[in-house]
């Protein structure tokens, strides 16, 4: 027993009267299939979005790669971890997302809290001022942190509203210091698309730098998979823990932003680099990815068909458009209850409730990927809407 267990039962007790409480519930994993407490399930909760985390390729070269190369990087990319393989995955990655470069990270998490600080740090060391932050309201949790962690006040704009965007900047256009505008291309828990053109001007127009996190869209969404940026970002930010079936996150951009984060991001200086199975797998995705179209249009034609089966019984599921379906119950008890029922039918679907997503907004989290049948989709959503009625 610890200190302070009184104290952590009594914070877990509120969550727990709140329906808020997050329990881990181990599974087994076995060639694509999902088991839980004896059952098998089809998933329809992870990020594996073309099942890249299954497929053979990912599987040989990462088992290749640690046979020939070892276990482990040993050290921090600075020491003595940065191996030929991350170079060349780099190189890899940055002509992917059509950048002069790309550095390696640990996860998304990692990437966006250790880099938009180097950033801001960038503002006051060269102009005297802080940055100044314009940020969608419904961001990742990694930006929010990264920036609380410089201690930048964010000038937020409601969910892609670029309107309000702009009001933003024209109030603060004679304020001193650099500025950026931060969003995600795809949101994670809304399934909605920024416009990334659009943004695009009004960085131009206001002088901002434009950093996307596109860990929803890469590998998924536009040509060859590239995400939606497509060249139009001044940084991009993208996982290999998701529809790429690895594990990893890369930051893509100019080679002077990736020498400048190799001298001022803290969790790429301090963090041992990623090992040689992880890049090997992160490599064949590389490979892959071009050749998926077929997968990625059977994705977002089971996404369409499954929002038009939610839409017609007047269920909400916000304004997305992608592989991720929000279906919007509001309390967290009737969520839980009823991804409950979907797991014993044979569906694993995540339940998110606040504080991930804003209060009264609780849903289901429907995270499509290209092998699920049309009859497994209509049998879901036959479940949703029988217990959205009862």
């Amino acid at each position: 027993m610890t200190r302070f267990d009184t104290y952590f039962e009594a914070a877990l007790s509120e969550r727990a009267a709140q329906g808020t409480r997050r329990t881990l519930r181990p599974i087994t994993r076995h060639n694509g299939t999902i088991q839980r407490d004896g059952r098998h399930l089809a998933d329809v909760a992870s990020n594996d979005y073309l099942g890249l985390a299954d497929h053979p390729l990912l599987r040989e070269r990462a088992a290749e790669w640690a046979q020939r190369f070892g276990t482990g990087a040993r050290a921090s990319r600075l020491v003595t971890g940065t191996l030929d393989l991350h170079d060349a995955v780099e190189h890899k990655i940055a002509a992917f997302k059509k950048a002069e470069a790309a550095l390696l990270f640990a996860s998304g998490w990692q990437a966006n809290a250790a880099v938009i600080p180097a950033l801001c740090a960038l503002s006051l060391a060269q102009t005297g001022h802080k940055m100044l932050a314009f940020t969608d309201r419904l961001n990742h949790a990694s930006l929010h942190h990264g920036f609380a962690a410089a201690d930048i006040r964010q000038q937020r704009f409601a969910h892609n509203d670029l309107a309000h965007l702009e009001q933003l900047l024209i109030r603060h256009a004679d304020t001193p210091g650099l500025r950026m505008i931060v969003t995600e291309s795809v949101f994670s828990m809304d399934g909605d698309r920024a416009d990334i053109p659009a943004l695009r001007a009004l960085a131009d127009r206001y002088n901002a730098l434009l950093y996307i996190d596109e860990a929803h869209a890469t590998g998924v969404l536009g040509t060859d998979g590239r995400g939606l940026a497509d060249g139009q970002a001044d940084i991009i930010m993208g996982t290999c823990s998701k529809a790429m079936g690895g594990m990893g996150a890369f930051i893509a951009g100019s080679h002077a932003l990736r020498d400048y984060l190799i001298n001022h991001a803290s969790g790429l200086i301090y963090s041992t680099a990623l090992p040689p199975a992880v890049l090997g797998a992160i490599d064949a995705a590389l490979d892959l990815l071009p050749s998926l179209n077929e997968r990625r249009e059977t994705l977002q034609s089971n996404a369409a068909h499954l929002r038009t089966r939610l839409h017609a019984a007047g269920l909400s599921t916000l304004d997305s458009s992608t592989q991720i379906i929000p279906v919007v119950f509001s309390s967290p008890e009737r969520t839980l209850a009823i991804a409950q029922t979907l797991e014993d039918a044979g569906f694993l679907v995540g339940a998110i409730r606040p504080p991930t997503v804003p209060k009264d907004t609780a849903r289901l989290r429907l995270a499509l990927h290209s092998a699920l049948d049309h009859n497994s989709l209509n049998t879901l959503a036959d479940i949703i809407l029988q217990e959205a009625i009862s």
